[in-house]
């Protein structure tokens, strides 16, 4: 019943970027990330040892298991405050349903799950919203707090530092194989529904100063926009990027989402790809993820370094991306 699965049906992120234009250069002292870079939550200084945090994530069914596309979306948008390096204080449901169609036992099924995965963040789960869909779609809206010195930004990248990621990716594949087969891949459940909580907060006692999650722009497109932000470049070492188990056969057997094609069509031009870099390979990082894994400018003990940040040069300049 879904065009596109999970983040895969995001709006293509250039299409994007020109409709919320019209909201960009609004100005307020208490903000302290806005829309300008495209962070991951808004967050606002209430007092000058508390900023309040505030996103809203939701997307259509990811899995044909009811509970299990509840308890992604919630992990989902608890990830933007997570990926800001903040906790998760209470949220709200955010739902569209085709009530003439599906059974409300399932609109239950995937309430249940989202309340699962909130509850294992310690974040209540107060009311919603709700409108009659004939596509279904379930998410959340988030509030969390986190200290102003201590946010995890996308424009905060320094060059010369390790580039972490704390999940595989190549769940964009797996859901888009599901989709088509019905196959069920219990290792990108399990990543899709794990909670960013432990990778944020070793993080910050790292002392990372910059992050973003990879979700449906791919790492590529999250890459590039942390480091367009921030005025550096990378380089991604495409052998060091961890991938989800079975990604590189679904990859193999073509089961590649029309939103990876997207996203890697609108990241190309700022792509520097090394020698035997495979169209394949590009295509993998700008896999659509759903709840992927924190991309953390410092080293992060436990998680894989994929790269680093570099200086902007003439043939790679800021916002850049060189595959090796």
């Amino acid at each position: 019943m879904a065009h596109g699965g999970g983040c895969a049906c995001k709006i293509p992120p250039g299409e994007l970027e020109e409709a919320v234009a019209a909201l960009a250069g609004q100005r307020s002292e208490t903000v302290i990330v806005g829309l300008d870079d495209g962070d991951d939550a808004a967050a606002v200084r209430v007092r000058d040892n508390l900023a309040v945090l505030s996103t809203a994530d939701f997307f259509t069914p990811v899995v044909d298991d009811a509970f299990d596309w509840g308890r992604i979306a919630a992990a989902n948008a608890l990830s933007d405050v997570y990926a800001m390096g903040g906790t998760p204080i209470v949220a709200i449901n955010l739902v569209g349903w085709p009530r003439d169609v599906l059974p409300y036992e399932l609109l239950r099924e995937v309430l249940r799950g989202g309340l699962a995965v909130a509850e294992q963040a310690g974040c209540p789960v107060i009311g919603g919203h709700s409108v009659d869909d004939p596509e279904p779609k379930y998410g959340m809206a988030v509030t969390g707090t986190a200290r102003p010195d201590r946010l995890l930004r996308n424009d905060a990248a320094e060059a010369g530092l390790p580039l972490t990621l704390t999940k595989p990716i190549g769940v964009g594949l797996l859901n888009n194989r599901h989709k088509v087969t019905g196959e069920v891949f219990a290792e990108a459940i399990a990543t899709m529904t794990a909670l960013n909580v432990e990778a944020s907060q070793a993080a910050l006692a790292a002392g990372a100063r910059a992050a973003t999650d990879v979700t449906g722009f791919g790492l590529l497109g999250h890459l590039h926009k942390m480091m367009r932000a921030s005025g550096v470049a990378a380089t991604i070492d495409r052998s060091a990027v961890p991938l989800v188990e079975g990604a590189a056969e679904a990859l193999r057997d073509g089961y590649i989402s029309g939103g990876t094609r997207r996203n890697l069509d609108w990241v190309r031009p700022q792509v520097r790809s090394g020698r035997g870099v495979t169209e394949e390979d590009l295509l993998l990082l700008a896999d659509a993820q759903t709840s992927g894994g924190l991309l953390v400018v410092g080293e992060v003990p436990g998680y894989p370094v994929i790269g680093e940040t570099t200086a902007p040069l003439d043939e790679a300049p800021a916002g850049s991306v060189t595959i090796r």
